[in-house]
């Protein structure tokens, strides 16, 4: 089970991570964009920015913790159930989401590490 503080702890690693807000609620961004946000608590869930590829099959998986609704159709982001989510992969989807929308100075600095 994950919390949004881990989330937050595990977006910290990435360089040019920012904890902000997103449509008024908590958020991860990287050079203003966004890439995580909590939606509000009676929404539920965290929207997590992928490709439209990576979200189909994280919804094909079966994965109760994957899930999206009308709203976010045609959209690259999937709504993830922190509850149900695996800790490993949900740290390896922040990754990507931060990899979608940061710089391409901020993904080099952080791949030469």
């Amino acid at each position: 089970m994950a919390t949004w503080d881990d989330v937050v702890e595990m977006a910290s690693r990435l360089p040019g991570v920012e904890v902000a807000t997103w449509y008024r609620t908590p958020s991860l961004k990287v050079a203003g964009k966004g890439f995580a946000r909590l939606r509000t608590e009676a929404e539920g869930g965290l929207v997590l920015m992928c490709d439209l590829d990576e979200k189909a099959a994280l919804l094909a998986s079966g994965d109760p913790a994957f899930y999206t609704t009308p709203h976010y159709d045609g959209h690259g982001s999937v709504l993830v159930d922190l509850a149900k989510a695996d800790e490993d992969q949900l740290a390896e989807l922040v990754e990507q989401a931060w990899r979608l929308k940061a710089p391409a100075k901020l993904r080099r600095a952080f791949e030469g590490e």
